[in-house]
């Protein structure tokens, strides 16, 4: 399995639609970086955003997840809340080849500011718009803003593709259309 350079990626985002839409370079002009990278692609936010609150003192339950916990908000900019967290998706649509797996991490510029971008791989034929957590760790107010970089994914391609895809196993998470609230 092998790390995947910027010209592949760009030739899988024009012969099979992979990253959609695709900016064939790095754009970095006032705005935090996105865009086809050396061995990679930064991901841009969208303007939806679910903002984690307390109001209702409702457990965090993955296998029971309470929407009350989150408020809804659409804007140029979101304001995280001090230890919180929110939940967002990409402004690009992912189709993942059968033979590929990628790895998501944060961009570093908020990494310095104490925010975490965390996403799982996205797995061979999986498809939609990712869902994106970032947390605050910081005690103070954070902001992420929309249409700009905000992690970078990366890609390996497998010397032979796998026996089941996320798509043969029906995944739960397959053609995500917005942000997905956890599900059993």
């Amino acid at each position: 399995m092998g790390l995947k350079p910027d010209h592949w990626i760009r030739k899988m985002a024009q012969e099979q639609r992979m990253i959609e839409p695709f900016e064939p370079g790095q754009v970095r002009n006032g705005v935090i970086s996105y865009g086809v990278s050396s061995y990679g692609y930064d991901i841009r936010v969208a303007d939806e955003f679910k903002i984690f609150t307390n109001v209702y003192s409702a457990m965090v339950d993955p296998k029971n997840f309470d929407p009350k916990s989150m408020v809804d908000f659409k804007g140029d900019v979101c304001v995280i809340p001090p230890n919180s967290f929110v939940l967002t998706r990409t402004m690009e649509y992912f189709r993942i080849p059968r033979g590929v797996l990628t790895i998501c991490l944060g961009k570093s510029t908020y990494a310095r500011c104490g925010l975490i971008v965390n996403v799982t791989p996205f797995e061979p034929e999986w498809e939609g718009y990712v869902t994106l957590e970032i947390s605050n760790t910081t005690p103070l107010p954070a902001k992420i803003y929309s249409n700009e970089g905000i992690a970078q994914v990366l890609f390996f391609e497998a010397d032979e593709e796998c026996e089941i895809s996320y798509a043969d196993k029906k995944g739960k998470y397959q053609y995500q259309q917005a942000i997905e609230l956890p599900k059993l």
